[in-house]
C-alpha cells in the first residue's frame, strides 16, 4: 500500500476499535434496541442525502439489513449493556471470521483449506477460555453469548454479501446506507416490544451531549466514513491485502477501553486473546505461509 492508503487503513482500524468504547458510552443513557435504531435512522438520512441508491433488489437489501445489521448490531448493543467488557467484545467479534466459513461451506459450498480449520479449531480454543473465565472481572455470560450470537449474525451477512456480488450488484456503502431504511425498523419495533414506550420517552427526553456524540459517532465515523474507505482500499488492493486490518481493531478495543473505561482483564482472559488472535493470524496468514514453506522445500 502506499503511505496515503497505510493511513487510511490505520484510520479504519482507529475508528472501528475505538467504537466499542462509544457503544458502552451509549448504552449507558440509552437503551440498546432504541440507539441501534437512531444510529440507523441517521445513517439512512444523512446518507441518502450524499449517496444514490445501488443497482439492488430490495429483497438482496433486506437480507443485508436483518442479519449484518439488525442481527449484528441488536445483540452486540444488548452485550455490553448486559455486562460484556468493551475490550473483550471488539475481540470475541471477530469471531466472525470462524463462522463466515462456516456458514460458506454449508450455504455456498465452498471448500475450507486445512490452515482455515486449524485456525478455527485455535480460534475456538481461545475462546472457550475466554467464556469459562467466569462473572470476576465484570463479564456476564450472558453478554458473552450475546456477543458470540452477535458474531454469528456478521457471518451470516458476509454470507449474503457474497451471494449479492456474486450475482452482479456492488455490496458497498450505498448497501450500507439505502439497507439502513430497512434496518431501523426491527430496531424500533422491538425496542418498543423489549424495551417499552416509557423508557423509549425517557430517553429521548433526557438526550444529553454525550448520547448525541454516540449517535453520531456510530452514524457517521463508525458506518459512513469507516465503510467509505473500506471500499476504498477494497476496490484498490486485493481483499487479501486488506482483510488483515480487521486484525488491529480489537488492539484499539481493548486499549482504548481499558485506558477510558477502566477495564481490567483476567490472566486467562489474556491468554485467551492471545489464542484467538493466533487463531485469527493463521485464519489470514496461513495459506500464504504454508505455500511459502513448500516452495522451499521443492528448492
Amino acid at each position: 500500500m502506499s503511505l496515503k492508503d497505510t493511513f487510511i487503513g490505520l484510520i479504519i482500524i482507529f475508528i472501528w476499535g475505538f467504537n466499542f468504547v462509544v457503544i458502552a458510552w451509549g448504552v449507558e443513557s440509552m437503551p440498546p434496541l432504541l440507539m441501534g435504531g437512531l444510529r440507523f435512522l441517521l445513517v439512512a438520512l444523512l446518507g441518502s442525502l450524499f449517496i444514490a441508491k445501488p443497482n439492488i433488489p430490495w429483497r438482496w437489501m433486506t437480507l443485508y439489513a436483518l442479519t449484518l445489521c439488525f442481527g449484528q448490531f441488536s445483540l452486540l448493543f444488548s452485550a455490553l449493556a448486559f455486562g460484556m467488557p468493551a475490550g473483550l467484545a471488539s475481540l470475541v467479534l471477530q469471531s466472525q471470521a470462524v463462522f463466515t466459513l462456516l456458514f460458506s461451506l454449508f450455504m455456498l459450498k465452498e471448500q475450507i483449506k486445512n490452515s482455515q480449520i486449524l485456525a478455527m479449531l485455535i480460534a475456538g480454543g481461545g475462546l472457550y477460555i475466554i467464556g469459562s473465565s467466569g462473572q470476576a472481572h465484570s463479564m456476564t455470560l450472558l453478554g458473552f453469548s450475546l456477543t458470540i450470537a452477535a458474531a454469528i449474525a456478521w457471518g451470516l451477512g458476509n454470507v449474503v454479501n457474497r451471494l449479492i456480488n456474486q450475482r452482479g450488484y456492488r455490496a458497498n456503502i450505498g448497501l450500507v446506507v439505502w439497507s439502513s431504511w430497512i434496518a431501523m425498523v426491527p430496531f424500533f419495533v422491538t425496542s418498543y416490544w423489549v424495551e417499552g414506550e416509557v423508557a423509549i420517552v425517557n430517553s429521548l427526553q433526557n438526550l444529553n451531549g454525550l448520547s448525541v456524540f454516540v449517535l453520531f459517532y456510530l452514524a457517521v465515523a463508525a458506518s459512513m466514513i469507516g465503510y467509505s474507505l473500506w471500499s476504498y482500499l477494497l476496490t484498490n488492493y486485493p481483499a487479501g491485502q486488506v482483510a488483515p486490518l480487521t486484525l488491529g481493531v480489537p488492539i484499539v478495543g481493548i486499549m482504548s477501553a481499558s485506558l477510558l473505561l477502566n477495564e481490567q482483564m483476567s490472566a486467562q482472559q489474556i491468554f485467551g486473546i492471545v489464542i484467538v488472535m493466533l487463531g485469527l493470524l493463521v485464519n489470514t496468514l496461513g495459506s500464504k505461509l504454508y505455500r511459502r514453506l513448500r516452495l522451499k522445500s521443492v528448492r
